[in-house]
């Protein structure tokens, strides 16, 4: 079975998350998609409701899986024998972050490799940073993630 891990913040998942998630599971038979605690940056929603969120999004595709973790994601990877690491990858100078970090994880664990996916063109501008600050502004972000995400969102309004 191939299996691969996809991570991040999450915060909150976006179209842009779920077109990544969508092309991953066309080429694995499982996606963990792992909301991953980064302890630099100021939360919109917390872990849970997050997990609850995407839970809810994929509670009809078992090729999803869903979890959290507080350590390095190498280490979860290595727990679950998971040997793929997904990421997406803008137009927006997100390659040397990505590919720094990559090689960490590759020096980390040398049974793991990180697949690359680059962002549709008609997704590159989304960014969770930036969907946090339009809704922070009273905005419409409706466009720019997926309806749970929103209902979600639109409840604390």
């Amino acid at each position: 079975m191939k299996k691969a891990l996809y991570a991040g913040s999450f915060d909150p998942f976006t179209i842009g998350h779920l077109d990544i998630v969508k092309r991953a599971i066309s080429i694995f038979d499982e996606v963990t998609i792992l909301i991953a605690v980064s302890p630099l940056k100021k939360n919109l929603l917390t872990k849970e409701e997050r997990k609850d969120i995407l839970l809810k999004i994929f509670e009809n595709n078992p090729k999803v899986q869903v979890d959290e973790w507080d350590g390095l994601i190498v280490d979860y990877a290595k727990k679950n024998n998971i040997n793929a690491i997904v990421r997406g990858l803008r137009p927006t100078g997100d390659f040397e972050i990505e590919f720094q970090m990559a090689s960490m994880n590759r020096k980390l664990n040398p049974d793991l490799e990180t697949v690359f996916f680059t962002t549709g063109e008609n997704l590159y501008y989304i960014s969770s940073s930036l969907v946090k600050e339009i809704y922070g502004h009273g905005g419409d972000i409706k466009q720019f993630v997926p309806q749970v995400v929103f209902d979600e969102l639109e409840k604390r309004r």
